[in-house]
């Protein structure tokens, strides 16, 4: 796992070019703290800050070919690169050290793009071809791993995190309008948004392709949840999701330093977990978030699970002055807008696992997005057979929901929720029928803002150009949704890859192999209690799970939102409503802002509701995200704490000596 940048086709004297991007590393060397190399050129400057798991000692970066036309900055892990390896031998390549990273770019070199579709794994990566000029940038499938472009006086940027921007000259930040709306409205940003002017992200299975003023881009995966062929028992599906999931896991702990375990407590962890425990000839590390209050803590479950598993355990328990006062520098490695605050005991989490020598954790993203796991599946089901129902069994099933939420628990409860589901059973969002529910909350949100437009047009749109998506059922619909909105613009990556790569962390994610989403789209809803979510995940491995966790019903992870900001008084509280402040960021309404604000301070903390909560996130998240980056503040000017190795091929270069890293 690393980080990566560059910039390609710039306007600097190429004299510059080493100084530029030492700094644009500098500001991202918590992703790679081992080593750091760099490849200049006179038509392009690019580097890594690399975190050392696999070939410990020969798999620096950058890396070149054997005939030296194309140079790899790679920030991932490929899991199956020793299959492809083996491949490649057999085609006659040859290889010079033991790392993914070869692999990657002989396979790029023997396939170019078509690479891309035989990788199974999670990276994002540049490459250049010094005999075309044409850098080459790529992302997985599911967008695991962050790469962001920008435009820059006629040059390309890239890098894994946009603070990399800050240390190229002339370069600011601004908010975009437009994109604050859809991410206020939709949680999170979706494929392609920053946040900021001029700024992208290269979308999940996506690539571009640049030299001069031709720009290539192209999709090379597609999230394909049409059902497949099934198994015709339910014991046959059973066989197969543990087949396809031992596979997922065996491949992730391919690694040269120890593999721990994200252990929450709920079933999709401790499955990773009880996998992982079984391969290893050494006690499994495992690693959890407890909480202070009560609403949010798995710590029962977690302690059971250690002690079935004998696991070395390890916690980090959090407080709300924990969560406020990590809050800023969470935001930083964030950057971008955040509707709730669960992302910060995991900054917390990734800083102690690191502190405990661990580079590599395996967790449970990704189980309920392609085994149904979320509330909003089974919403779904019961909005879209409503006007088949009867009410009785509409409250039956209302009651089946969302166990976790005291205030949709109990009689009085499900005739709320009653009145509230009658209201989202016809759609009035085009193609977001699943959705819609959610979506009222981000319309509050949205109000924050000086001019939302309509916070909903992007992601109408992002459904309205995907092909086959109007053939999808409205489950699946909801699922893809889910992949391509929350899952990739949130959970791997504000709440997943960048606070745990904050601290150094590279976490994987086995219930994101492409087998086992594939698999798991030709069972879902084919066995089972529909509403029971992720029933031939619970039948596969109730016999060897403590019952208390497999039984549980759905328990997400959250963590205290505004209430712990309420509770515990923030000293920059005043910052969130400082009429300067707010009138400098332009796009907020700093009159509704106000006045919302001292309305969340003046409520008990068990009074704020949901969508209180995430605007209240959000307003907090967009104050602290105008400090760090459009004031520039988040800028490191230290240098590198790690020697730079330079593979020089300007024609101008100041020394003909070249370096070579491999």
């Amino acid at each position: 796992m690393c980080g990566i940048a560059g910039f390609h086709e710039s306007s600097l004297h190429p004299r510059e070019y080493q100084h530029v991007i030492h700094d644009m590393l500098a500001q991202i060397e918590h992703r790679g703290p081992d080593e750091a190399g760099c490849f200049l050129d006179d038509r392009l400057a690019m580097g890594t800050v690399r975190l050392s798991i696999i070939d410990l000692s020969s798999g620096s970066q950058p890396v070149g070919s054997a005939d030296g036309r194309y140079w790899l900055c790679y920030n991932g892990e490929l899991y199956n690169y020793r299959e492809l390896r083996d491949e490649l031998t057999g085609r006659g390549f040859t290889f010079r050290t033991g790392s993914d990273t070869e692999v990657v770019l002989n396979a790029w070199a023997a396939w170019g793009h078509d690479c891309l579709p035989r990788f199974n794994g999670a990276f994002a990566f540049a490459v250049f071809d010094t005999t075309t000029g044409e850098l080459h940038l790529a992302r997985d499938r599911f967008g695991k791993r962050p790469l962001f472009v920008a435009r820059h006086e006629g040059a390309w940027l890239f890098a894994s995190e946009m603070k990399a921007f800050l240390a190229y000259p002339g370069f600011s930040f601004d908010f975009d309008a437009r994109e604050l709306s859809s991410i206020y409205a939709t949680w999170a940003p979706l494929p392609g948004q920053s946040g900021y002017r001029g700024i992208e992200q290269i979308p999940m299975g996506e690539y571009l392709s640049v030299r001069g003023d031709t720009v290539r881009r192209g999709r090379w995966a597609s999230l394909d949840l049409t059902a497949g062929p099934a198994p015709e028992s339910e014991q046959e599906a059973v066989g197969l999701v543990r087949a396809e999931l031992e596979a997922a896991v065996d491949v992730r702990l391919r690694s040269d330093v120890e593999v721990g375990v994200y252990a929450s407590g709920g079933l999709d962890s401790s499955i990773i977990a009880h996998i992982a425990a079984r391969r290893t000839d050494r006690p499994l590390r495992t690693f959890s978030i407890q909480f202070e209050d009560a609403e949010f803590d798995e710590s029962a479950e977690q302690d059971e699970l250690a002690k079935h598993l004998g696991t070395r355990h390890s916690t980090v328990r959090v407080k709300d002055s924990d969560i406020v006062d990590a809050f800023p520098e969470a935001v930083r490695h964030a950057e971008v807008p955040v509707f709730r605050t669960a992302f910060v005991p995991m900054y917390l989490l990734a800083g102690h696992v690191r502190s405990e020598g661990i580079k590599v954790v395996l967790s449970g993203e990704g189980a309920d997005e392609a085994f149904l796991g979320y509330g909003i599946f089974k919403d779904t089901q019961l909005l879209s057979a409503w006007h088949e129902l009867d009410d009785d069994t509409r409250m039956r099933r209302m009651g089946q929901l969302h166990p976790y939420l005291r205030h949709f628990n109990g009689a009085d409860g499900h005739r709320r929720m009653l009145g509230l589901y009658r209201q989202f059973t016809e759609e009035s969002l085009p193609g977001l029928f699943s959705h819609q529910m959610r979506f009222q909350n981000g319309r509050f949100a949205a109000r924050l803002l000086r001019d939302a437009g309509d916070p909903f047009a992007a992601v109408k749109e992002l459904v309205a150009r995907e092909p086959g998506y109007a053939r999808l059922s409205p489950v699946q619909k909801a699922q893809w949704l889910e992949f391509r909105t929350l899952l990739s613009g949130y959970l791997l990556s504000t709440q997943g890859e960048r606070m745990a790569l904050a601290h150094g962390v590279e976490n994987r994610c086995p219930f994101l192999d492409p087998a086992v989403v594939r698999r798991a789209a030709s069972l879902n809803l084919r066995f089972g209690d529909s509403f029971d979510e992720k029933y031939l995940l619970k039948q596969a491995y109730a016999d060897v799970l403590p019952e208390r966790i497999v039984r549980k019903g759905k328990f997400p992870y959250r963590a205290p939102d505004s209430a712990a900001f309420v509770r515990s008084r923030p000293h920059y509280r005043e910052l969130l409503t400082d009429p300067g402040t707010l009138e400098e960021i332009g796009v907020l309404d700093p009159r509704f802002v106000r006045r919302f604000t001292d309305r969340v301070f003046d409520s008990p903390p068990e009074g704020i509701g949901t969508k209180e909560n995430q605007a209240f996130v959000l307003l907090a998240s967009t104050v602290w995200l105008h400090h760090w980056y459009v004031r520039g503040h988040a800028r490191r000017h230290a240098p590198l704490g790690i020697p730079l190795n330079v593979v020089d091929r300007r024609s101008s270069a100041l020394s003909a000596r070249t370096e070579n890293v491999l």
